[in-house]
């Protein structure tokens, strides 16, 4: 299997995967493991909070993964060369990537079924957890999907939302060596955007690409015209998230359909940059993009259309049967829900020996348990090669 390895050149051809660790998401082992099997598979991209004990985190799993980089081909899958980039997510108003989920365990009467237990895929709402008394919503594990507000019997569950705070921005960047930013915003914020936005344009040349994340409303391409009269000029890579259906990848294959549709609209739009789908992404993504014919053919060269290429005096005789321009497809997927959910029961096993040690909570890492790590990886690469290989 050739996994074709560097970032900005996966956009390009048409085969880039990004990593969605949860712009909420603060599980810091999690975080670190994720990263380490993901980028070991061959991730161009490793979204996670603008936090900077979950940026550290993840940059261990980057710096192990680099480590172990030569293990990859000796264990049948693809070579690691290149680190992905490591980007981080912020909003300019609510959002429910955002948000944590909390209630009174006080007012959960004794007999309540516990829906919310059962539906949470993050397992974050737990009774009487392991080793600990602790009832209620573990907040480093909450998302802040949703699903447990519907599904509470006694609607005592609600939710707590955040908003990216621009002065954090400029020592974010500088100090904790992200390479990307994604912006998540909806239609109807263009102020929020350019408050936003003002704190991070001092910075941007530091940056090797910005995602803008927005989901589908009434005046979306527009108002995505405007974003990009706000950027511009941009120093960077170009990214058009579109978020289909947030958080949704791991209920099942339909949710996938929310963000094919939203990335044709958007490809129609032919705005500068690269579309890349996400919200509701999982395992029949990319064969539903195939046969719709939304994905590049690696069988074809790839060129860039720029005026150059209008030249009457080019050799190529039969450009569009020959060549194909990479900004007309979707570039790549994003995964958030499901990428984590596939690897979810190695790391509670994981997380499950930590507790096993002698009744004594040891830290246990993913590297140091080869067992794991490798089936981790696979399941990643299951995932990651959908995307990444040739045949």
């Amino acid at each position: 299997m050739t996994h074709l390895l560097d970032p900005l050149r996966s956009l390009e051809e048409g085969h880039w995967f990004k990593l969605i660790c949860g712009a909420s998401f603060q599980h810091l082992p999690a975080v670190r493991s994720l990263t380490l099997a993901y980028t070991l598979a061959g991730a161009d991209c490793i979204d996670v909070a603008a936090d900077p004990s979950v940026i550290a985190a993840a940059k261990e799993g980057l710096q192990i993964a680099s480590e172990l980089g030569r293990s990859v081909g000796q264990q049948g899958f693809g070579r690691y060369e290149k680190k992905p980039l490591l980007m981080v997510s912020l909003n300019d108003g609510e959002d429910p990537h955002f948000r944590k989920a909390e209630f009174n365990v006080t007012q959960c009467p004794t007999n309540c079924t516990r829906p919310c237990e059962k539906i949470c895929p993050a397992q974050a709402i737990v009774f009487d957890g392991v080793n600990s008394n602790f009832s209620g919503v573990l907040s480093q594990k909450c998302y802040g999907c949703g699903r447990c507000i519907p599904i509470c019997p006694y609607d005592i569950i609600y939710t707590k939302s955040y908003v990216s705070t621009p002065g954090a921005i400029a020592p974010l960047i500088l100090s904790t060596g992200v390479d990307a930013v994604e912006i998540h915003t909806n239609v109807g914020r263009l102020a929020e955007f350019k408050r936003l936005w003002q704190a991070i344009a001092p910075w941007v040349e530091r940056l090797k690409l910005v995602a803008i994340s927005c989901p589908d409303g009434n005046g979306l391409i527009d108002y995505l015209h405007t974003l990009y009269e706000v950027i511009s000029p941009l120093p960077c890579v170009l990214v058009w998230q579109t978020d289909g259906r947030p958080m949704s990848g791991d209920i099942g294959d339909g949710t996938t359909l929310a963000a094919v549709k939203l990335g044709q609209k958007v490809l129609a739009a032919k705005l500068p940059g690269y579309v890349q789908l996400a919200g509701g992404t999982n395992s029949y993504t990319v064969a539903k993009l195939r046969a719709m014919g939304l994905l590049n053919d690696f069988r074809l060269p790839i060129l860039d259309f720029g005026l150059e290429d209008c030249n009457p005096k080019s050799k190529i005789q039969n450009p569009k049967s020959k060549i194909q321009n990479p900004k007309s497809k979707i570039a790549g997927i994003a995964y958030g829900s499901y990428a984590r959910v596939l690897l979810s029961p190695i790391l509670e096993e994981l997380e499950q020996r930590e507790v096993n040690q002698a009744n004594v909570k040891i830290s246990m890492r993913l590297e140091e348990e080869p067992s794991l790590l490798w089936q981790a990886v696979k399941l990643a690469d299951s995932l990651v090669s959908q995307l990444k290989s040739r045949q």
